[in-house]
């Protein structure tokens, strides 16, 4: 974790599940330490009522915010209107805004454009829009990866969830991006792939794939070759 990135953690109750909270603070804290935690919704709502518990296990502070309209999402707003009124504030580097609803994608371009880092977490079914906005888009569900439970008094890691397969179009951006990084003889150093990758594709996630790091994932797909050199690791296109 980079201690000296503080970020603000804004969550829309409404647009994502309370079962991941755990493990969405924990992938959070790679990125920097998250100083402002706060999650939004209409809390006289009995749906919402779930939540109450892993708010007080991971201190997150709700902000009630009332329905004053049918079919208009208040929760929407009130986010916003935080989100920017933080950003004046100076109190923080970064933001990782938590929804699966892409009517937060002009705030994720607007918090970028004022030179913040933006994370965004979200389910799978999150608008691609969004996702893009975002320096870097993490789905809920590969999250599931990072936990364990306990069975007969043993703990034991659950299975990979895979949310994506690897297809064709996976294959042209690794190759591409390969290309654009290689040396003379074809080789790119997999860190620096790993990172332009991640640029081209916000949502570019070795786990997305059921692998836990970029070089097993790399190393399975048949069209590239991977060389260990010492304590580096490169990989190349096949001819």
């Amino acid at each position: 974790m980079d201690k000296d990135i503080k970020i603000a953690v804004l969550i829309d109750a409404d647009n994502v599940p309370s079962t991941q909270v755990k493990e969405m603070m924990e992938e959070i804290a790679k990125y920097g330490n998250p100083t402002i935690k706060r999650i939004y919704g209409d809390w006289t709502k009995p749906q919402l009522g779930k939540w109450k518990n892993v708010l007080l296990e991971n201190a997150i502070n709700p902000i009630q915010q009332y329905g004053y309209t049918t079919g208009k999402n208040a929760t929407d707003s009130a986010m916003i209107i935080d989100a920017m009124d933080i950003l004046y504030s100076d109190k923080v580097n970064g933001f990782c805004l938590v929804s699966s609803d892409s009517d937060f994608t002009k705030l994720a371009t607007r918090l970028r454009e004022s030179r913040m880092l933006v994370l965004g977490m979200g389910e799978k079914k999150t608008p691609n829009p969004f996702i893009v906005a975002c320096d870097k888009f993490i789905y809920l569900e590969i999250l599931h990866n990072q936990s364990e439970e306990k069975e007969n008094g043993k703990t034991k890691v659950k299975a990979p969830v895979q949310v994506d397969k690897i297809n064709p179009k996976l294959i042209r951006l690794i190759s591409s991006t390969i290309s654009d990084l290689a040396d003379d003889d074809g080789w790119a150093f997999m860190g620096d792939v790993g990172n332009l990758l991640q640029k081209k594709q916000p949502n570019f996630d070795s786990r997305n794939f059921g692998f836990q790091k970029l070089t097993p994932l790399v190393s399975s797909i048949s069209n590239f070759e991977v060389e260990r050199r010492i304590k580096l690791i490169y990989v190349r296109n096949k001819e």
